[in-house]
């Protein structure tokens, strides 16, 4: 069992499988009023998409580029925003800081 994990090459960043997809699919069926905020990439991140249910209940995976974001929300049927652009919803931070407060773990 190895102890550390390390990319396929040093310095790359790994990009998203079909698990982080079906993921994302699941969550945005799974809850209503979904939207999506695409993440830029980093040089430690690839680009994410967070999905943010309505409650405030939110999710993050890999996707391959923000236009692999924008393309799923429109399959999904999901509005999908820059999040550069237009920030977090507040309903986000509301929902983890209420699970932080109760003392249980971090957002999926």
């Amino acid at each position: 069992m190895a102890l550390f994990r390390r990319s396929p090459r040093p310095g790359t960043v790994r990009g998203s499988g079909s698990a982080d997809l079906d993921h994302l699919r699941a969550f945005a069926a799974s809850r209503a009023g979904v939207e999506g905020f695409v993440e830029p990439e980093t040089h430690t991140t690839a680009t994410t998409l967070v999905l943010v249910a309505g409650d405030g209940e939110w999710t993050r995976r890999r996707v391959d580029s923000p236009k692999a974001a924008f393309d799923l929300g429109r399959r999904l049927g999901l509005p999908v925003y820059d999040v550069a652009a237009t920030g977090y919803p507040s309903r986000m931070r509301e929902w983890t800081a209420a699970r932080k407060a109760a003392g249980e773990p971090r957002a999926h």
